[in-house]
């Protein structure tokens, strides 16, 4: 009865999908050779309100950590506005240097654009476990965050963080390394490779997962695994056993 449920409930798009959150990204058909270029000027608007965003993302999920840990619940309104904040991060993160999915610039608001490529949700969770709350973000979260630490360059930048002390440092990770080869592709040839755009969907999949685990909107824990490509995969797709839900501990 609660696998039948957790299905209904995780649509997206029309279609069921095997995790909470769901993550899709259509890739246009024609995309301008030179454009990618300068996105990192475009993009500068909504840099700045996602800054700000971001702070209150933080903020509202240290109140939803206590009303979890209280009730057993996360608000609806901070659980809608954080929902808000990741989908209006994907949509900018596919416009530019996430994947360089679509050149139609995105919009500023923290709703669903059904007429935008790229979109995100996450199922509201009836209840949250009131122990795992205590541990997931942090300790069962770790082999993820060492993997998307690859996806992102913050391995790269955290070990030169140890190795020269206070010294700045940056890497782009895997997803930058690929979609640089994909702009290249696309100024020199005028083609977007599919099989790196579908590679990139499955590194960012992974990441906003993550990331909705570790801001305590699901108690499901993310999948070892890349899927790829533009949409979802159905339940079908996957083994009932791939993705389990993480035990809570029991609380005295």
């Amino acid at each position: 009865m609660g696998k039948r449920l957790q299905l209904k409930e995780g649509l997206l798009m029309g279609q069921q999908t095997s995790y909470p959150l769901a993550l899709d990204g259509g890739q246009s058909p024609k995309l301008s050779r030179w454009l990618w270029l300068v996105k990192w000027l475009l993009i500068i608007p909504h840099i700045i309100v996602l800054f700000f965003l971001w702070i209150a993302f933080l903020v509202l999920s240290v109140v939803a950590f206590f009303a979890i840990l209280i009730t057993g619940r996360y608000p609806r309104a901070i659980f809608d506005f954080n929902v808000g904040v990741l989908r209006w991060t994907w949509r900018v993160s596919f416009y530019s240097y996430s994947a360089l999915g679509t050149d139609v610039y995105p919009p500023f608001t923290l709703a669903d654009d059904p007429g935008y490529p790229a979109r995100l949700s996450v199922e509201y969770p009836q209840s949250l476990s009131r122990g795992l709350v205590l541990v997931k973000w942090w300790l069962l979260a770790l082999p993820h965050y060492l993997i998307i630490g690859v996806f992102t360059g913050a391995a790269f930048a955290g070990y030169n963080q140890v190795r020269d002390g206070n010294a700045w440092a940056y890497g782009s990770g895997l997803i930058g390394l690929l979609v640089c080869i994909a702009g290249l592709v696309l100024l020199f040839a005028g083609r977007y490779p599919r099989g790196v755009f579908d590679l990139l969907m499955g590194m960012n999949r992974w990441v906003f997962r993550v990331t909705a685990y570790a801001a305590l909107m699901t108690d499901q824990y993310p999948p070892l695994r890349l899927d790829l490509g533009s949409s979802e995969p159905p339940p079908s797709a996957i083994a009932s056993d791939d993705a389990p839900m993480m035990p809570a501990p029991v609380i005295p």
